[in-house]
């Protein structure tokens, strides 16, 4: 099989991890460009504020505190209230929906590290906070995600980071099985980091998601999940987990050694090898026409063709 076999052994978990490097990258380009539509379409969190309204018929029946109404009509008579907010890892954007449906992104807030959804921040809902203006479930909501949000910021920055590691330690892997034992390691390290930041967010924004949903849904703000968003979060887990149970297998499999074996034939004592024709004075390639046993005599003795020597040797 050999070093060739030996790559091909390595190609598989190799182009897995590539796979899953590819996945983090797309989940930490989502909403970084308002421009380019395939990040808009990556988000975790969207709260859609186009149809919002403070309808006294719409609000009859609703426990919603009338700070808060008068805050998000605030809000959305000044402007400040857009039709759309999408968040990503790192920011989020918002923007217009015109009668069509179509969506046309306006502006994406700058690129923070733990990054969190401030719905008063964002909604400019001035001079009011937490305590005064959401309901108990959504004030403990909202400080659930705020505090989580760190952890799983990092957990992602650790995950791509151990998956690029991943990929340079892979390359040597292809000249040992020691190489792929020390590979293995940095894929279960990876697969750990990975697992653990998409089930946070998963749970993570599933809870805010519906808690805005079941706070804001009288006023007709409707909170949802990203689901492409997700989609491509347990594609690059589900690539994770495969790489690392195929570079198992290459430090069980395929040594890199060829498989070919020099033979050695062993001569048996006292035999007899024949003599190549220049001994006997013939032409080269013409020994096969010499008589093997010529007992026929010329002159005064034998001929050099009577007898066939042989070179008597000891192995």
């Amino acid at each position: 099989m050999g070093k060739l076999g030996r790559f091909a052994c390595i190609f598989v978990p190799m182009a897995l991890t590539v796979a899953s490097l590819i996945c983090l990258i797309l989940v930490f380009s989502g909403q970084l460009n308002k421009n380019m539509q395939i990040q808009n379409d990556l988000y975790f969190f969207k709260a859609n504020t186009k149809d919002f309204t403070t309808n006294p018929d719409v609000l009859e029946n609703t426990n919603i505190d009338n700070i808060l109404l008068n805050s998000l009509q605030h809000a959305a008579s000044s402007g400040e209230l857009k039709d759309f907010y999408k968040v990503g890892l790192w920011n989020y954007c918002e923007g217009e929906t015109d009668g069509k449906g179509k969506e046309k992104v306006t502006y994406c807030s700058p690129r923070k590290a733990s990054f969190w959804f401030n719905p008063i921040e964002v909604w400019e809902l001035q001079n009011t906070t937490a305590d005064q203006l959401f309901p108990e479930k959504m004030k403990d909501g909202i400080e659930a995600y705020h505090k989580v949000s760190k952890w799983m910021f990092t957990a992602y920055v650790i995950a791509i980071c151990l998956t690029a590691a991943e990929i340079v330690v892979g390359i040597f892997a292809i000249f040992s099985r020691w190489g792929s034992l020390v590979t293995t390691v940095v894929s279960s390290a990876q697969t750990i980091f990975i697992l653990a930041a998409a089930i946070t967010s998963t749970a993570l924004y599933g809870a805010l998601a519906g808690t805005f949903d079941s706070v804001l849904r009288p006023v007709k703000i409707k909170a949802s999940l990203g689901s492409k968003m997700l989609s491509v979060v347990w594609l690059g887990v589900a690539f994770s987990i495969a790489s690392g149970f195929f570079w198992l297998v290459s430090v069980c499999c395929c040594s890199g050694k060829s498989g070919h074996k020099k033979v050695v034939v062993e001569k048996t004592p006292y035999t007899y090898e024949r003599v190549a024709s220049p001994y006997l004075g013939a032409q080269q390639g013409s020994s096969s026409n010499v008589p093997m046993h010529n007992t026929g005599k010329s002159g005064h003795g034998t001929s050099g063709s009577a007898y066939e020597p042989f070179r008597h040797e000891r192995v």
